[in-house]
């Protein structure tokens, strides 16, 4: 494994990093589903949930903030 790939693991899996990318997916994950999925949140019973694209919301976000820390955090 290179040194380069072993920092920025050590940084993607610091605690601080993984907190913040779970807060910024929380929130900016529940508005791009209230943008993407109105349907969700009409309680209609005939409503077609597809999991995949909810989880896939929530992770997109997270994914994006983990990297920016990662990348950020790596240039201190």
């Amino acid at each position: 494994m290179s040194n380069k790939f072993s920092l920025y693991l050590k940084l993607a899996t610091d605690r601080t990093s993984l907190i913040t990318a779970l807060k910024v997916a929380f929130i900016i994950g529940i508005v791009l589903n209230l943008i993407n999925n109105p349907q969700l949140f009409s309680f209609s019973p005939k409503t077609d949930i597809h999991i995949s694209r909810i989880l896939l919301t929530f992770l997109v976000p997270f994914g994006v903030s983990l990297y920016s820390s990662v990348i950020a955090n790596s240039k201190k």
